[in-house]
């Protein structure tokens, strides 16, 4: 059985998100207009764009229908699917978006019962033949930008050094922990603002890549690369040495930005209250895993705090508060995963040999068994 093949071009379904604050859609009119000029239908639920500031008009107009897209052959979405969603979901039909399947595998149990063939934007394997399809890599560039400019906004301190009739005021520093994809777009991001900027994390083969960006590395000597470009679990030792390092030298720095992540665990404890009430009164941490627990052991996940006079941000979906521009990278994202899927007549014809499409699709064996 291939419950992911069809004998006709396949119609593409695009939902508004349910989720409360989620402001982006998962295609956009450019990426439909691509889409519908090969043949493929689309049909677009209506509102689904507003957030993102995408009316009906635009998606019509780029040759889409606006109609019910829950009983399409492909669905994309951007978050999960509720329970409520997943009930209008039924067998052969192929969903595409950020499932969450370490973190909420109840949701992918739910797809498999209910015959859904889903794909995890998160479980794409990060090699550069599918780059184009990296979700996790084009949202994060938009977390780790807008990341900083809350950081700005929060902080008592100017970000560039100003020479002013009245003196000079230096720079503020900024400490980056985790410099994956968002963690080099914060520091490029705060270098432009005029910050002094500085690297760090426990793989130290990105530190060229801090240093070509302008940025100082911080060297704890500490090594835990891992698979898939991901930092491995550290040893207790490891981490006690890590805490002890980092709290002597966060009290140096205005602004820390936290980005570390190990998939399917909670966030590692990276800045801790020690360290927090060795910082500077008016400094901020802007923690960017907040929905994994946080690196800061004084995060209140979601919220914005003050401990010790330090202005502690953890927001949830920083990429939603940017959905324009968002939206635009992912629907690319999303479009060339489509493109993968499909044969040279554009139906569906998943080839399972694909280590992309094989390693993305994470309800495959219980729909096909």
């Amino acid at each position: 059985m291939d419950g992911a093949r069809t004998d006709r071009q396949p119609r593409i379904g695009v939902p508004k998100e349910s989720v409360a604050g989620e402001r982006r859609v998962a295609l956009v009119p450019k990426v439909v207009e691509k889409l519908t000029g090969r043949g493929l239908p689309v049909v677009v639920e209506s509102g689904a764009g507003v957030g993102a500031l995408m009316p009906d008009e635009l998606f019509e107009a780029a040759g889409a229908t606006i109609g019910d897209p829950w009983d399409a052959d492909v669905v994309v979405k951007v978050d999960r699917p509720s329970d409520e969603e997943i009930a209008r979901l039924g067998k052969g039909q192929v969903l595409i978006g950020f499932l969450a399947p370490l973190s909420h595998p109840e949701v992918i149990e739910k797809l498999a019962d209910a015959g859904v063939m889903a794909f995890a934007m998160e479980a794409i394997p990060r090699i550069s033949r599918a780059q184009s399809m990296d979700a996790l890599s084009s949202q994060a560039n938009v977390a780790g930008y807008k990341s900083v400019l809350l950081a700005a906004e929060l902080s008592t301190r100017f970000f560039p050094m100003l020479t002013t009739a009245a003196g000079t005021v230096k720079p503020a520093t900024a400490l980056v922990l985790g410099v994956g994809v968002a963690g080099l777009q914060a520091l490029a991001t705060a270098k432009r603002l005029g910050a002094r900027t500085t690297g760090y994390d426990v793989r130290p083969e990105v530190a060229e890549q801090v240093r070509s960006i302008g940025a100082q590395w911080l060297d704890l000597g500490i090594d835990a690369a891992g698979e898939g470009g991901y930092a491995r679990q550290l040893t207790d030792d490891e981490r006690a040495e890590q805490q002890q390092r980092l709290t002597e030298a966060i009290s140096s720095f205005d602004v820390v930005i936290t980005t570390a992540l190990v998939p399917g665990r909670k966030a590692p404890t990276l800045v801790t209250a020690t360290a927090v009430k060795g910082m500077r009164p008016g400094s901020v941490i802007v923690d960017l895993a907040g929905e994994a627990g946080g690196n800061c052991e004084l995060t209140e996940p979601g919220e914005t705090v003050v401990k010790n006079d330090v202005t502690i941000a953890s927001p949830f979906n920083l990429p939603a508060t940017m959905p324009e521009h968002a939206s635009e990278l992912y629907a690319r994202n999303v479009s060339a995963l489509l493109e993968l899927m499909l044969d040279d007549d554009g139906k569906l014809a998943p080839n399972w040999d694909d280590e992309v499409l094989a390693k993305s699709c994470v309800t495959r064996e219980k729909v096909q068994a």
